[in-house]
């Protein structure tokens, strides 16, 4: 995070005497009362990203991105199990209703109220990405109440409601973004305590915007309109989306200190617990030859050449993951964690270094997003074309954002030589589901968790389509689950389980296997 503002609005008792000086003194233009959009969009942009990188720690169990150094407990992430009176996993909730939430309402009413059409577009595109992130999270969510000032108690909303609210948003942002402002703001924007996203730039935030809906479009196969209707969305709004990886929306860093730096950096400590972040099987098995084959045996290198710029080997030079549930069987615990060794210090590798860039949205996952609802539309050539962008896209992503860590540019020849060679689908013919959506995992690998259990659950964990998934059978799933795996996580525990609870009763969600019940989004 750059350098932000912090605005304290203090409450005042006066005396009678001398009320109106300290009245004037008060509406001080150097002492402001009501947040501006130049004060709140620093630390707005920042919170987008230091909110889902709390909550990812849990979540990258569920999507198996990476796991602990020993074995899960029964109750474990790694299991599909939850932390009972925790706020663990609740930092999105958080995000959306407090960190961004207030501040974001003033931005936008600033915005609104003072042709700052920027400031107002761009807070609503963000709006729109919170809610929606939130609902694919936890299901039902506050909606209509949310920032209601006079409740202390909140109802819930269906996800489907929260979906028609969110393209409602996305369109007012765009038609906001397409107003020039009252005066120019772009320095403001571009400035150090700006937008850490894109600087102000309009164009890509309307992009961003457009790659909202289409993920959201793409989320509804199971739907009956998505081949008639939704389909077409998903490629509508992502051809009006990012060109290429230098569009993506990225959160910036300086990494001046600890506070300043992407939180999966080593600085910030967030993910140096051997709790989090220790390399796990399906990455290893994709990047060595488990996409269309079965990897060797203790493989050290790979056709792919993305294998070295994002995970290192054990001391020796052979990959290997941990097993979920188990960890990492070896006594001497030699597998490394996703920083780039096996204990501290940590040096930083691939996007988990103190200076890299947080990716929120990529070209290259709407790029399989686009290339899976051609496929299950049976327009397999366009198919083919869209599934070949996202692997160039993640491999442009690798060279813009990740390389941290000493690692060398991906050449244009060993991007050929994997596209050559067996691993990818050599034609549209022999194209399929799975090498679509397992492309996906690995650009969605190491900071796409939600979009990538959206992707889990919309199959309903199909192993035939993700075969690098690692299926938790037996006492492998936590006993809370009754056999079931995860489809939402509960609401934030001080919120909602102590100060909203009758509302939650009336969701079943004080039910042990509340966060097994599937969402709206995923079913018929």
């Amino acid at each position: 995070m750059k350098k932000t503002k912090i605005l304290i609005i203090a409450a005042l008792v006066f005396s009678s005497v001398g009320c109106k000086k300290w009245l004037d003194i008060n509406t001080d233009p150097a002492n402001p009362q009501v947040g501006t959009g130049e004060v709140l969009i620093s630390p707005i942009t920042y919170q987008m990203a230091n909110n889902i990188q709390n909550d990812s720690r849990f979540l990258f169990k569920y999507v198996q991105f990476w796991g602990g150094q020993a074995a899960a407990t029964d109750a474990d992430w790694e299991r599909h199990g939850y932390q009972a009176a925790s706020d663990n996993a609740g930092s999105i909730w958080r995000m959306t209703y407090i960190n961004l939430g207030p501040n974001l309402e003033l931005m936008i009413k600033d915005g609104e109220e003072n042709n700052k059409w920027s400031f107002a577009g761009i807070g609503y595109a963000i709006k729109a990405w919170a809610f929606q992130i939130t609902t694919d999270y936890h299901g039902p969510i506050i909606l209509d109440q949310a920032f209601d000032k006079n409740r202390l108690t909140f109802n819930y909303q269906e996800q489907n409601e929260v979906y028609e609210r969110v393209r409602e948003w996305c369109h007012l942002a765009l038609n906001y973004l397409d107003r020039p402002d009252g005066k120019d703001y772009s320095s403001v924007l571009a400035g150090p305590s700006g937008d850490l996203v894109y600087g102000g730039d309009r164009a890509k935030w309307k992009k961003f915007v457009y790659a909202v809906l289409a993920q959201q479009f793409s989320h509804l196969v199971n739907k009956p309109q998505f081949l008639t209707s939704y389909a077409d969305s998903v490629v509508k709004y992502t051809d009006l989306s990012f060109a290429n990886a230098t569009e993506d929306a990225t959160v910036y860093f300086n990494a001046s200190n600890a506070a300043e730096s992407n939180g999966f950096g080593p600085n910030p400590g967030l993910i140096t617990n051997v709790l989090y972040g220790r390399i796990t099987k399906p990455i290893v098995t994709l990047l060595t030859g488990g996409v269309r084959g079965v990897p060797p045996v203790n493989p050290t290198t790979s056709v792919d050449p993305r294998l070295t710029r994002m995970i290192n080997p054990k001391p020796g030079g052979v990959y290997e993951g941990t097993e979920v549930t188990v960890g990492d069987v070896n006594t001497t615990k030699t597998i490394p964690h996703v920083l780039g060794s096996v204990a501290a210090p940590f040096p930083g590798k691939y996007i988990f270094a103190d200076k890299a860039r947080f990716p929120l949205i990529s070209y290259s996952q709407l790029q399989f997003a686009k290339a899976e609802a051609l496929f299950l539309k049976g327009q397999l050539a366009s198919a083919y074309t869209a599934y070949l962008n996202g692997i160039d896209g993640h491999m442009q992503f690798i060279n813009l954002y990740g390389l941290n860590g000493g690692g060398a540019t991906i050449t244009a020849a060993q991007i050929t030589a994997y596209k050559a060679s067996s691993e990818v689908a050599q034609n549209a013919a022999s194209l399929t589901l799975s090498d679509i959506m397992q492309q996906k995992y690995i650009a969605q690998w190491g900071w796409a968790g939600v979009e990538q259990w959206c992707d889990l659950r919309k199959y309903h964990y199909n192993p035939l389509i993700f075969t690098a998934y690692d299926q938790l059978v037996g006492n492998e799933i936590s006993s809370l689950n009754n056999g079931s795996y995860a489809y939402r996580v509960r609401p934030r525990f001080n919120s909602e389980y102590v100060w909203n609870r009758d509302e939650l009763a009336v969701w079943g969600g004080l039910d042990n296997d509340y966060h097994t019940k599937e969402l709206w989004f995923s079913l018929p």
